[in-house]
């Protein structure tokens, strides 16, 4: 029998995308509480808090000249410019998040997703669709939150958004959160067993066959 330990795993990045309202937000934060072994990356953003938001939590919210030095220095992985203001997803935190074995959840949309395939082609890419854009309007007017010139600019975005799905290694309809998280988390497990991702498994091979 060989005394070899176990092959361990590097963490993954997961990255969820959708167009507002599809219910990536949504599907995140079940998958958070589903599993441990799973943390959100906290991104950096030039928005100011919503009510509830606790900065450090939901966003690191920084002023534009913040953000600026941010860049200047290197500081993100991926950035882009999402409705008027500038989010970042911070480089420090992912690389240590992944060193340590962890999975690092990202909440991102398409122009950061490519940006981060080209950093680590190893990354986990899942786009969420919604039923129709009749259901997505409808969810996007029932937040209560926007008035009708936001929702049409956001359903114009939605519309540019959905054309980048062929870039995504799984697309999935949400028309039922229960169950697109068991699709979700699915996905999620049978990358943790990628052989590829298994540290130390050539060795381990060895040691089982002498």
């Amino acid at each position: 029998m060989s005394d070899s330990p176990s092959p361990k795993r590097r963490g993954l990045l997961f990255v969820l995308s959708s167009p507002s309202g599809a219910g990536k937000s949504t599907i995140a934060r079940m998958l958070l509480a589903a599993d441990t072994q799973i943390a959100m990356s906290v991104s950096a953003t030039t928005r100011p808090a919503r009510e509830g938001e606790v900065s450090g939590r939901d966003y690191h919210f920084v002023t534009d000249e913040e953000f600026d030095r941010m860049l200047e220095t290197d500081s993100f992985l991926e950035w882009a410019h999402v409705f008027g203001r500038r989010y970042g997803t911070l480089r420090n935190e992912v690389v240590r998040s992944i060193e340590n074995g962890c999975d690092v959840l990202l909440d991102i949309d398409w122009q950061g997703t490519q940006q981060l395939k080209q950093i680590d082609p190893d990354i986990v890419r899942v786009f969420l669709l919604p039923p129709s854009m009749a259901e997505l309007e409808r969810r996007l007017t029932s937040r209560g939150t926007d008035s009708e010139d936001v929702i049409r600019g956001r359903m114009e975005r939605a519309a540019a958004e959905i054309s980048h799905w062929a870039e995504y290694d799984y697309v999935l309809v949400n028309d039922n959160a229960d169950a697109c998280l068991r699709r979700v988390h699915t996905i999620l497990e049978a990358e943790r067993l990628k052989a590829s991702r298994r540290i130390g498994l050539t060795d381990f091979v060895r040691g089982l066959i002498g």
